[in-house]
């Protein structure tokens, strides 16, 4: 296995959108056993397609890998990219989840979209691979229900 490296140690900007933006994997060194591994990114951004006005969401990312890993900084970039990316809660979170499965070819992966009340309604989004995997310790996400988020 090799890394493939775009961002890791090097000066870079923040894509322009998601399809400019690029997901760096590198090695799992634990394939032979199933773990969970959980990203958080509790200032998401992105933009409504109808108003352009800024979205804001609390991500939870948990995926059980296989022969690979997110490289975390790629992971920071890609989502940066969709600060000025319009689309609805919905497809950011599902669009998200999947690359990272497609990308990782992950043995499990599920994604929290928390989004913030627009027009006094908060969206949250679910999506996951399947069932999870048996005997992987799978922590509650622990965003609580809205009622002032944070």
């Amino acid at each position: 296995m090799s890394i493939e490296n775009t961002t890791l140690g090097q000066h870079v900007e923040p894509p322009n959108s998601p399809d400019e933006a690029k997901l760096d994997r590198v090695p799992n060194p634990h394939q032979d056993i199933n773990y969970l591994v959980r990203f958080v990114a509790p200032e998401f951004t992105s933009i409504c397609p109808v108003t352009g006005q800024p979205d804001f969401a609390h991500l939870v990312i948990d995926y059980v890998p296989d022969e690979w890993l997110v490289e975390s900084k790629s992971l920071k970039m890609y989502l940066t990219s969709f600060r000025n990316h319009g689309a609805f809660h919905e497809d950011c979170t599902v669009a998200i989840g999947k690359l990272l499965h497609n990308t990782l070819h992950t043995r499990w992966l599920r994604i929290g979209g928390y989004w913030y009340p627009r027009g006094g309604i908060p969206i949250d989004v679910f999506w996951q691979t399947g069932t999870p995997l048996e005997g992987v310790w799978l922590p509650d996400q622990n965003v609580p229900s809205y009622r002032g988020r944070g």
